[in-house]
């Protein structure tokens, strides 16, 4: 039998055959198509703006390090801080500005100074040596000497622990309060104190090498030749003696 009538795909731009028994139908007001050739066109459409879809879909898409990627939706825990530290920044030192030269200072009175306490400790970065007087500070002049050390009037040697030795003068001052009737003992501390039971580390002993016409010496053996650092206090008055230990 001979179809009744034939049409072109949209598609494939071939003519094929229609069953005799469709007949096409028209909207009788917009003349609209709403057979078999319809449906062929709306599927046409779809596959078309499929394609346009996803070729758009396709040229969206970039790799992991494009830069005009949009903002991603993970979400992320806050940022933390990071603090660098300048590393030319120098650490904190409690000895700056010691030397291994003399220190000297003048007496910041007339009367003689009384020698009450001396002691002896660690801290970190450094041993301290204090003096401590009851009635104002004393002249003083600190300073590396050679030995043999001598005590003051009798020029007897002083044996003293350490390689290096540093003297500390002091006037006018004493352990002595002449100015009593029958004198006082003012200082009454041991004459030799070892730097072991004090726990320093590079004083290694002191000893007193003199007590005589209100000029009052003591030495400090070290276990080297260390930069020291001389300080004052008041209330009570105090004269400081800081050695590098580090």
């Amino acid at each position: 039998m001979r179809p009744q009538g034939a049409r072109v795909d949209a598609l494939r731009e071939e003519t094929v055959a229609r069953p005799t028994n469709e007949k096409p139908v028209l909207h009788p007001a917009r003349r609209f198509l709403t057979g078999r050739e319809y449906a062929r066109r709306i599927r046409a459409s779809a596959i078309s703006t499929l394609a346009v879809t996803l070729l758009v879909a396709f040229a969206g898409c970039g790799d992991s390090g494009d830069e005009q990627a949009g903002p991603s939706t993970q979400t992320t825990s806050p940022a933390t801080t990071t603090v660098t530290t300048d590393e030319t920044t120098t650490a904190f030192d409690p000895m700056e500005g010691a030397a291994t030269t003399p220190v000297s200072a003048d007496a910041q009175g007339t009367e003689t100074a009384l020698v009450k306490r001396v002691a002896l400790g660690r801290h970190e970065g450094y041993d301290r040596v204090v003096f401590e007087f009851t009635n104002g500070l004393p002249g003083y002049r600190v300073e590396y000497v050679q030995p043999p050390l001598k005590e003051d009037g009798s020029g007897n040697t002083v044996p003293l622990d350490g390689s290096a030795f540093v003297e500390v003068r002091m006037e006018p001052a004493s352990g002595f309060d002449l100015a009593t009737n029958e004198g006082e003992l003012v200082y009454k501390g041991p004459r030799r104190i070892s730097g072991s039971s004090a726990g320093t580390s590079v004083v290694r002993e002191l000893a007193r090498t003199g007590d005589f016409e209100a000029v009052l010496s003591w030495a400090i053996g070290l276990s080297d030749r260390a930069p020291f650092r001389v300080t004052t206090a008041q209330s009570p008055a105090r004269l400081i003696v800081d050695f590098r230990n580090d």
